[in-house]
């Protein structure tokens, strides 16, 4: 990259912006082109400025971060980093999507790992992916505002004893229409308390379900858990990307990118029956 990536700070914390600020002062290839001090501002100011990378503060008092790009839609930066005090609040979205973060208080260290990891996922061009999963992420937002469908599962031994066959078709009941949900046609299935959301191309159903029940009703080695919240169809996984700090995540056959737990490496392996040299 000749140019240097032009970057937006929001946060609404001053003390928490001239960190931020500072640090980047240490990266040349990095050109800080404007600061935001609330959601709002920050929506106008990334969409006039088009930057290459913002870093987000989670938690702000008019329009959380996650808001922010929701509101964005195709204006958001092709590289979205949060920096955050607040995981009780924002672990579960990390986990999924986010590009990286930063919590506060953070060193050196950590946060020239998160700008490095940007710089490095902007110069493979990996914009679509970023792009579909904040699509997914805005999906998943405005879906947990919906009334939750019902959802049985009876994976439950028969009188002989014997597991009774995996399912291969789902029923999601909303009121009176049951909607018939194809297994093979699920991307994946993330985990919200005591609900699941069903991600099958571009339909997204919510549904009264605890993962693990689902879970156990599917195929063995169909479906994959990545972490404790969601687990993925291993046929709709096109790409993996294991970093140096034993983290990683996978990227869908649509672009959706998920986060991958350290210790879930091995399990993902052998269900996609890989053996990476």
């Amino acid at each position: 990259m000749t140019e240097p990536l032009r970057a937006v700070i929001v946060d609404d914390e001053p003390d928490a912006r001239d960190v931020v600020r500072t640090l980047l002062a240490a990266h040349p290839g990095i050109r800080v082109v404007g600061e935001a001090t609330n959601g709002r501002e920050a929506v106008t100011l990334v969409a006039s400025e088009r930057p290459d990378i913002v870093f987000l503060d989670v938690q702000m008092p008019d329009l959380d971060g996650f808001g922010v790009l929701e509101q964005l839609g195709d204006d958001v930066p092709r590289a979205v980093v949060f920096v955050t005090a607040h995981d009780e609040h924002a672990i579960r979205a990390f986990e999924l999507h986010a590009l990286d973060y930063v919590l506060k208080p953070f060193g050196r260290p950590r946060f020239d790992a998160a700008v490095a990891r940007a710089i490095e996922r902007l110069s493979a061009l990996d914009a679509l992916s970023l792009q579909r999963t904040l699509a997914s992420m805005a999906d998943a937002r405005r879906s947990r505002q919906e009334p939750a469908a019902e959802l049985t599962v009876d994976a439950a031994p028969d009188a002989a004893g014997a597991r009774r066959a995996p399912l291969r078709r789902i029923g999601v009941r909303n009121g009176s229409r049951i909607t018939l949900v194809d297994v093979e046609s699920i991307d994946w299935i993330e985990a919200d308390g005591d609900y699941v959301r069903i991600h099958a191309g571009p339909a997204r159903h919510l549904a009264l379900q605890r993962l693990h029940a689902l879970e156990d009703a599917l195929e063995p080695g169909a479906f994959v858990r990545i972490h404790r919240s969601a687990l993925v169809n291993v046929t709709r996984i096109r790409e993996l990307h294991r970093e140096s700090d034993g983290g990683g995540s996978i990227v869908l056959r649509d672009g959706v990118r998920l986060r991958v737990a350290r210790g879930r490496w091995d399990e993902l392996q052998t269900a996609l029956v890989v053996r990476v040299v």
